[in-house]
């Protein structure tokens, strides 16, 4: 997993530390005992915190010494902040798999769940996620679960799916809830819709999470001129102050909430690798190993465009594999804990309906990340705000 590997000696300790880079890397210290604990760590400079660890001891200190317990060095230098954290990540999981989520201190996404599996659907928001092909419907990840909730419960305002998570058996004797009299639930639970009515008030929720909320909008906007149209100006108006109201629910969205199961993007990172960027896919969730891309065309390619270029390399990518729920969440809490930073280096890209990536900004995205620029505000929806 670690590519470079330097054998340690304290006598030729200023020759080791001169053959170490001085830039970003995930590292791993080994002692002669092969069952020994090693040392793994990220750094941002390999060079300064292996001479910190390993160099001589000049004075007393209380700073970690570990010159003559170690016998080797093995690093892999990184491009990034986020490079560094997901080797990191899968380094740990292999050399500690008992204790690695501890080390790491996840914090695990929130999504909105839609419950298909229930006669009578709902919605809820959860930190676990089941299979991705199964009934259930995942929507995230949110910054926090209060952020889940807020959106979740505004958006709820605007349909008449049950907010109960009771398993109903419905009576015409029960008497409702506080939703029911409001008019603002359908009310299965005493029988106050069928069952094809409630059925079409769940697609219409689901077509609303799909499209994050682009659904409605154009719903209400075509009753809207609809009224308009027929002078029918006092429901236009009503139909106007609904569509005013949902505004502020759906473009505070974050362009990373997506159906999960759904979910494809890639991730444009810097890269130690001269003249070139990195490339990090994920589909459904999972990240996929960083790939290099150089921004000079070899000698063969160069009559290709840079669009068909990121194509081919895409396409050299192995599909991706199933991993289990576990695993998926801790790829996510890694890719939330990075886009929802107030600085993050690199830039993401999400496919649309079709599972299309969008290849002209992708391209334009490489140049800034590649020039270290950050990208133009116009180009990302803003984050959601708590």
């Amino acid at each position: 997993m670690l590519i470079e590997r330097l054998e340690f000696a304290p006598e030729r300790d200023v020759e080791i530390f001169a053959a170490l880079p001085a830039a970003p890397a995930v590292f791993l210290l080994r002692g002669e005992d092969a069952q020994a604990e090693p040392y793994l760590s990220k750094t941002a400079n390999v060079r300064r915190r292996i001479q910190r660890l390993l160099g001589p001891v000049t004075e007393r200190t209380k700073k970690l010494n570990l010159r003559d317990r170690v016998r080797a060095i093995e690093y892999t230098p990184t491009g990034s902040d986020f490079e560094s954290g997901f080797l990191l990540y899968k380094a740990l999981r292999s050399k500690f798999p008992k204790t690695y989520s501890k080390r790491l201190r996840f914090r695990f996404s929130p999504f909105v769940k839609l419950h298909l599996e229930n006669q009578y659907p709902r919605a809820s928001v959860t930190t676990r996620l089941g299979k991705l092909n199964g009934p259930s419907l995942y929507y995230g990840p949110f910054v926090s679960r209060v952020a889940a909730e807020k959106f979740m419960n505004d958006s709820l305002d605007f349909f008449k799916m049950r907010r109960c998570i009771d398993d109903l058996h419905p009576d015409p004797k029960f008497p409702g809830c506080i939703y029911s009299e409001m008019k603002m639930c359908l009310a299965p639970c005493f029988k106050g819709c069928t069952d094809d009515e409630y059925a079409a008030e769940v697609r219409r929720v689901q077509d609303y999470f799909d499209s994050a909320g682009d659904s409605l909008v154009r719903q209400l906007a075509n009753e809207r001129e609809a009224a308009s149209a027929q002078l029918a100006f006092e429901d236009a108006a009503a139909i106007h102050v609904r569509l005013e109201k949902l505004k502020p629910v759906t473009s505070q969205l974050p362009e990373i909430v997506q159906r999960l199961d759904r979910f494809s993007a890639l991730m444009i990172q810097p890269s130690h690798v001269t003249d070139s960027v990195t490339f990090f896919r994920a589909e459904r969730g999972q990240i996929s190993d960083p790939i290099s891309f150089s921004i000079q065309a070899e000698e063969h390619t160069k009559s290709q465009s840079m669009e068909s270029r990121v194509q081919a390399a895409l396409l050299s990518l192995p599909p991706a594999k199933t991993m289990p729920a576990l695993e998926t969440m801790e790829h996510l809490a890694l890719l939330k804990r990075w886009y929802y930073r107030s600085s993050r280096v690199g830039e993401i890209f999400f496919a649309d309906a079709k599972g299309e990536l969008p290849m002209r900004r992708i391209v334009r995205g490489i140049s800034r990340v590649f020039r270290g620029e950050k990208a133009m505000v116009e180009a990302e929806k803003p984050a959601v705000k708590i």
